[in-house]
């Protein structure tokens, strides 16, 4: 009788002790946020990726009524900030943009994180084409002549790209593999930093996103010679598509999404998500968006439901990519 009596005195008790701890966790999450986020972004200030951290935390700062941080902590393809956040205590102070968090996942052998489940997606943003540009003293009468050249000069072209598990190195990977020639790789701390030698002349190529190339193009400072989209473009509807010029492999697309580190209570998951929700429903934020050559995630395509199943295929199909082109890092 007795041992009948502890064993329910220490079943409610347990039971006392696990409603006390959730009543804590919705209380902290209705009263949430109290003092400044953290905003970790994995690349250098002007970054694509740092353009579009800023334009949205400020929006997102408005509606949560606390200042959101930049934090950039640049390094070895994002993974210094991704491992930055999965660490962080899970309370939603710290959270992470990111854009490719799949493809550095299947690059590094010992990753001190699982990609796979050491974040909470929060949701989609954006998405985007990359363009494949040169120096203006690159000698090319048009695209087809431009991709001829790469092949038959091959180590000789310096290809810029913004380091081992960017959206430009995988660029440079699947152009490679695509077209079966290789390159002279040549890496740089940031895509603005390869960017601005392309411009001086001092590399040759570089694929970057159209956040950074579109002004670039426009002000005639590079030449523009494909683009990785399904169609034209309409701000330049002179550069062709790489399926156009018989390269549809060359599927490279940046995306960007925000995390926040696993456990954190999903009562301030769904306060950040719906904080950006309203952040990028602000026509201002689209339409500066669309200036630069990228788009919103449709809604019904930005939960965070279909933010994990995004990322979920993007670690398969980068997987692949990577196995096919034989680049790990240790």
């Amino acid at each position: 009788m007795n041992r009948t009596l502890n064993r329910r005195s220490a079943i409610g008790t347990v039971a006392m002790f696990a409603a006390t701890i959730a009543t804590a966790g919705i209380a902290q999450a209705q009263s949430y946020p109290t003092h400044p986020i953290t905003l970790l972004v994995p690349f250098a200030a002007g970054s694509a990726t740092d353009t579009v951290a800023r334009l949205v935390s400020a929006k997102m700062s408005a509606q949560l009524g606390q200042p959101i941080v930049i934090e950039n902590l640049a390094g070895a393809g994002g993974t210094i900030a991704a491992a930055r956040a999965a660490r962080s205590t899970p309370d939603g102070y710290t959270l992470l943009i990111h854009t490719t968090i799949a493809l550095s996942a299947v690059l590094y052998k010992h990753l001190d994180y699982d990609t796979a489940t050491a974040f909470e997606p929060l949701g989609l943003i954006n998405s985007g084409p990359y363009v494949l540009t040169s120096k203006l003293g690159y000698e090319a009468k048009d695209a087809k002549d431009f991709l001829a050249s790469l092949k038959e000069r091959g180590e000789k072209v310096a290809f810029a790209h913004a380091g081992v598990g960017t959206g430009s190195h995988l660029c440079a990977l699947m152009l490679m593999q695509a077209m079966n020639f290789k390159t002279n790789l040549v890496p740089y701390r940031s895509t603005s930093l390869a960017m601005n030698d392309v411009v001086a002349g001092q590399v040759d190529v570089l694929c970057d996103q159209t956040t950074n190339s579109f002004p670039l193009i426009q002000s005639k400072s590079v030449h523009a010679y494909a683009i990785t989209s399904a169609k034209r473009n309409p701000r330049f509807p002179d550069i062709p598509t790489m399926t156009e010029l018989g390269l549809p492999q060359v599927d490279v697309t940046v995306w960007h999404g925000l995390y926040a580190p696993k456990g954190t209570p999903v009562e301030i998951l769904d306060r950040l998500h719906a904080a950006l929700e309203a952040a990028l429903a602000d026509p201002t934020v689209d339409a500066r968006l669309e200036e630069l050559g990228t788009e919103l995630f449709p809604p019904d395509q930005r939960s965070r439901e279909a933010h994990a199943k995004k990322l979920a295929s993007e670690l398969i199909r980068l997987r692949e990519v990577v196995q096919k082109a034989g680049v790990h890092l240790d």
